[in-house]
């Protein structure tokens, strides 16, 4: 509760207003009374009510002298732990923007990330103007936590359509925030996204130094450590350090074992177990690892058999066969792949260069279907 208007008095409304260092002028610009009306108020002209009270209340904070009740330890004690609880957000509010992070995540598997985006920013927009309301500290964390998360899944949308600085600055956005509301997993899903983002653009010595700072902050059972650790396998093979991603799949491997299916499989911040033999495919297609091949069809009989038809990563399977075939060289069946990874229609700008890839190593044994696959792929992806 605010102090009494009728125990409040004008000498202790100037007293409040003047501690925090506020003229006449300043406080009736933070209220909707005129500097006249607050004069007469406070050289007792006019009788205090209780309205003009809280309107001196909410102008000068909780931390005025106008909460100080030296006579009412009590009373004073009350008025503090009010104002600390006051909040303009409904009980269910951040609830539902809290659910609708999970449902955006848990899309982005099947959604074009630029039709996401634009989700994305909706909710975005609505968390601006919670931010502004008045609310506790406890809501004042779980939104910044909420924004965390919805400006992360922005960042990965970004870096799926090429948009490297919009995807950059989203990250700045996402560290800070983690920062504030001292998050590590966020902070860890940061860096770990930055590793993907300097992967696909050829700087595997930095993808694997930031995918194993993401570990170094991920909680030691969550779905970012294992994320980040794959992240590293990844970084390596492209390296061609056969020992420290074999070290790396094995890691995964055992964190992976005690793991059970999450409740939403597709959520993109929720590690599935499912994943980590995709993951495997991929690691051991960029090493040059012969094996990749059987992993690979494994990946997608399984993803044929699945109860949910999961297109993307059929299309990203499909790459990782193609990559395989042709170390094992095999270039026919790899243009194959390929080309039902392409008209599959699933690929973002992120995955291109893995086909350019592909095509490359078809050119590179003599295959004449490497203008075949060339011509596929510009002719479903012109933009």
């Amino acid at each position: 509760m605010y102090p009494d208007g009728e125990n409040v008095t004008g000498e202790r409304l100037r007293a409040a207003r003047e501690a925090a260092g506020l003229s006449l002028s300043a406080l009736a610009a933070r209220t909707h009374y005129s500097k006249a009306l607050l004069g007469m108020l406070e050289n007792g002209q006019r009788r205090i009510r209780s309205e003009h009270v809280h309107a001196y209340a909410d102008a000068l904070g909780i931390g005025s002298a106008l909460f100080i009740e030296p006579a009412d330890g009590e009373q004073a004690a009350a008025e503090w732990i009010h104002r600390v609880a006051a909040s303009d957000l409904g009980g269910d509010t951040l609830d539902r923007l809290e659910l609708a992070v999970d449902d955006l995540a848990a899309s982005y598997p099947t959604t074009p990330p630029g039709e996401l985006l634009m989700r994305i920013r909706q909710h975005l927009g609505y968390a601006g103007r919670l931010m502004d309301s008045r609310k506790t500290l406890t809501q004042h964390r779980r939104l910044l936590v909420t924004v965390g998360w919805l400006s992360l899944l922005a960042s990965t949308c970004h870096i799926d359509l090429g948009e490297t600085s919009a995807a950059a600055a989203r990250g700045h956005l996402v560290w800070k925030l983690a920062d504030e509301a001292r998050h590590r997993e966020i902070a860890a899903w940061c860096l770990e996204t930055r590793a993907w983002q300097q992967l696909t653009n050829g700087e595997f010595v930095a993808a694997a130094e930031l995918s194993r700072a993401a570990q170094s902050l991920a909680p030691a059972d969550s779905s970012a450590f294992i994320q980040a650790t794959a992240q590293e396998g990844r970084a390596l093979a492209r390296l061609g350090d056969s020992n420290g991603t074999y070290s790396a799949l094995r890691r995964v491997a055992r964190q992976v074992s005690v793991l059970s299916t999450p409740d939403r499989p597709e959520h993109h911040f929720r590690y599935d177990p499912a994943k980590s033999d995709a993951y495997v495919a991929t690691t051991l297609a960029w090493l040059g690892d012969p094996a990749a091949e059987s992993y690979a069809r494994h990946v997608l009989a399984d993803l044929a058999g699945a109860a949910s038809v999961r297109p993307r990563r059929i299309a990203m399977a499909n790459l990782d066969l193609g990559l395989a075939l042709v170390a094992v060289d095999k270039p026919d069946e790899a243009a194959g792949a390929a080309l039902t990874a392409i008209t599959s229609g699933r690929l973002v700008a992120s995955h291109y260069w893995r086909v350019s890839e592909i095509v490359t190593g078809i050119e590179g044994r003599g295959a004449p279907d490497a203008a075949v696959v060339r011509d596929a792929f510009r002719d479903t992806y012109r933009a």
